[in-house]
């Protein structure tokens, strides 16, 4: 999937297809790069979240950009969840090292085994975000959790699309292993430096796919 994503991103930076062109059928594009149908649509799922696609029913895929600015999960792009991720969970994070119960301490342990053991991204991705709604519950804020729950799809779109583009499961998994451990020892300070470090990695790493060869700058407003 990811040859063939950069197939076709190389070609629209390039200008082999110009805005407002329309991509090969599926059929066709099957053929001439001999792949799956459900390899490609995986590739044209993530040009869609690039940016740089638009798929109208019945119509095909369209070009709508020639150059990736801001992806999309859902109903928020990746600047604007990244900024509320870190003005909401860093803070959580603390919160939830001061109140957590054993009861909660006890789910999020059961989550990060299950999540070691998972073999199904689908899965693992589901289990990623009920890790963080759980993260949220510890703080014993409801309105905390209420703000996760709104963002959880976009928070999955954003995990698979990391994942399958970015390779970010075994990392992940060592930074949810850290904010655990720092909220086992009661550390509110040790669980936001291990939340603050999950986000910049995050935001890393999708900084990487989609402009490549460029660092992220803490200093500016979206990393905030």
């Amino acid at each position: 999937m990811e040859a063939v994503l950069s197939h076709l991103r190389g070609a629209i930076e390039r200008g082999d297809y110009a805005i407002g062109d329309k991509l090969p059928s599926e059929a066709e594009m099957c053929r001439t790069l001999e792949v799956s149908r459900p390899v490609l649509r995986e590739a044209l799922r993530a040009l869609q979240t690039m940016g740089l696609t638009v798929s109208r029913t019945g119509r095909g895929t369209f070009v709508v950009a020639d150059a990736v600015e801001d992806p999309t999960f859902g109903d928020y792009s990746a600047g604007h969840l990244l900024e509320v991720r870190r003005h909401i969970e860093i803070p959580v994070a603390g919160y939830a090292a001061e109140r957590r119960t054993p009861e909660n301490l006890d789910r999020l342990t059961h989550l990060l085994d299950r999540m070691g053991r998972e073999t199904d991204t689908t899965a693992w991705v589901a289990m990623d975000t009920v890790f963080h709604l759980a993260v949220a519950e510890a703080a014993q804020n409801p309105v905390f959790r209420r703000v996760i729950e709104e963002i959880r799809d976009a928070l999955a779109r954003q995990s698979a699309f990391l994942n399958e583009l970015g390779g970010r499961r075994e990392q992940s998994d060592r930074e949810h292993r850290a904010i655990v451990e720092a909220l086992i020892d009661g550390s509110a300070p040790d669980a936001v430096d291990a939340m603050t470090h999950h986000l910049d990695r995050v935001e890393t790493t999708l900084t990487a796919i989609m402009r490549p060869g460029r660092t992220p700058n803490h200093d500016s407003p979206q990393a905030v």
